[in-house]
């Protein structure tokens, strides 16, 4: 079997189902998603989508708030570019079906989060990504030029030895067979790698399969040292990991110890808070602190933020009364696959959009909500550039995998065993000595996953656990290189940050390895 497509879309977040959205007034679309095509990291963003939509704002002043959190590694022609277009894209979003809060109709509300000079966040409730994602979902399947294939998992690009991407090698997982998926544009939209880290807001789908793929087929990665906390995750231990937006803190929640004394001030941005917690609980001995919301009106609480309302109380919280356990965790990558402003990457024919790419709009730190805004913008962008690309002929394609599958419990346990290891020496604080370890153990680790799928039957499992030690290594790499603090990056060893030496991008730069042929 062979999927052939004009455009090929590699994941069904918010980038990838906006990318065929556009894509599809131009040609044919396969949209490749490893699960279900609603689960990704969008269905899970509470927040929502910063855009400077009120009389009272400016694209300025998103600008240079998204700068200022960028400590210093922003792109300024990008991020002006970007925040330019926000008031457009969410006025597609709403042209297409999307709901958002309003405070009288045909009047948007708009929140107000950490880091922000003003309130700018458009937002469905505390569930802004489920409410775009079922617009997007449900506009997409209505065109007949899209095709979407659910519990299809992207293995290896395919690339020529010109340096031109043909498409991607995709593992039927239900079936356990691997099918050519060819188009002459493919679109990496597969997300993020929290799952990389022991704790993450992140769910299991967010391996870094496309900035691992993308590392292999030879294009370059930038920045991925820069892997963000989120402050506030519910600390539920042995449950699902459940994030506490941000805009709680905006709406007036405050962090307290287990005293209910206050230690920091909620609204600065996701590194501050997030590395302030982390001293909180070390100076206590303690597992977590709190998040109080106590203090604002209780029926205002409940309608604006319902979903947490309803899963905080059934854990047994009553979030108006009592203060809500959070901890934080590995929340976003700021990194990823390089692109230039129409998000293409060094390797012709392919695109990168949302977290996989790193595009210089996020820089060493994300504004909140600003990670749906980018998808929507560079998938646009994308599409528009792409829609130019001619088609190339291409020749047989191979791939060769045979043998067992590796036992469930052996991946489970390299698993755990590597995402320890990343949260233990490349989490939130940073050292010399950690990193250099964690560079060390990563390049093992990943010799023998890379080893176990050579010789065994491709297995979803398996290949998501060889994406995580790709990842896992670029990243402990690029800390290990960054001998300052800057950002969501902080190393005690160098804890200042350090303009004159490192105000730049980190860059990786591998030589293509040829994990599939054309001929």
């Amino acid at each position: 079997m062979k999927i052939e497509a004009d455009y090929l879309v590699l994941g069904s977040g918010i980038a990838g189902l906006f990318f065929a959205l556009k894509a599809a007034q131009h040609g044919s679309v396969a949209v490749v998603t490893k699960h279900e095509r609603r689960e990704s990291n969008t269905q899970y963003a509470q927040g929502g989508i910063a855009a400077a939509m009120d009389a009272a704002d400016s694209a300025a002043s998103h600008a240079q708030d998204t700068i200022a959190a960028g400590a210093g590694l922003c792109d300024r022609a990008v991020v002006e570019g970007v925040v330019a277009e926000g008031p457009d894209v969410v006025a597609e979003l709403l042209a297409i079906g999307a709901k958002f809060n309003e405070v009288q109709p045909g009047v948007l509300a708009l929140g107000r989060e950490g880091g922000h000079a003003h309130a700018r966040v458009v937002h469905a409730d505390d569930m802004t990504g489920r409410e775009v994602t079922r617009a997007l979902v449900a506009a997409v399947q209505a065109l007949p030029q899209v095709t979407l294939y659910d519990h299809h998992l992207a293995v290896d690009l395919i690339v020529d030895e010109q340096r031109r991407c043909h498409g991607a090698w995709v593992l039927d997982s239900q079936q356990a067979v691997p099918i050519a998926a060819v188009a002459p544009v493919t679109l990496l939209a597969t997300g993020g790698c929290g799952q990389v880290f022991l704790h993450t807001t992140n769910p299991r789908v967010a391996s870094g399969d496309g900035v691992a793929m993308a590392w292999r087929a030879g294009a370059r990665v930038s920045n991925m040292e820069f892997m963000q906390f989120h402050p506030t995750m519910l600390y539920d231990p042995g449950q699902p990991s459940f994030l506490i937006t941000e805009a709680l803190r905006g709406f007036g929640a405050v962090l307290i110890d287990e005293r209910g004394a206050a230690f920091t001030d909620p609204l600065q941005t996701r590194d501050v808070v997030s590395r302030a917690i982390v001293a909180q609980m070390q100076q206590s001995g303690v597992e977590c602190v709190y998040l109080d919301v106590t203090g604002q009106d209780a029926d205002q609480t409940r309608r604006r933020f319902p979903n947490i309302y309803r899963h905080c109380l059934g854990m047994g919280v009553e979030m108006t009364e009592t203060p809500i356990p959070v901890v934080p965790a590995a929340h976003y990558s700021c990194g990823g696959v390089w692109t230039d402003a129409h998000g293409q990457t060094d390797i012709a024919g392919l695109y990168a959009a949302g977290e996989v790419a790193m595009s210089g709009f996020q820089g060493a730190n994300r504004l909140a909500s600003n990670s749906l805004l980018e998808g929507l913008v560079f998938a646009r962008r994308a599409v528009a550039h792409a829609s130019t690309v001619a088609p190339v002929a291409v020749g047989r394609f191979e791939m060769e995998h045979a043998g067992d599958a590796v036992a469930p419990d052996a991946l489970e346990e390299r698993r755990e065993l590597l995402r320890r290891l990343m949260w233990d020496e490349v989490g939130i604080v940073r050292s010399d000595c950690g990193l250099q370890w964690a560079c060390e153990e990563t390049e093992r680790m990943a010799r023998e996953i890379e080893a176990l799928y050579r010789g065994h039957r491709l297995d979803a499992e398996l290949v998501q656990l060889r994406s995580l030690a790709t990842v896992a290594q670029l990243i402990a790499r690029s800390a290990r290189q960054r001998l300052e603090s800057r950002g969501v990056h902080y190393n005690c060893d160098h804890p200042v940050r350090d303009d004159a030496c490192w105000q730049q991008p980190t860059l990786l730069v591998k030589d293509r390895a040829a994990a599939s042929k054309v001929h």
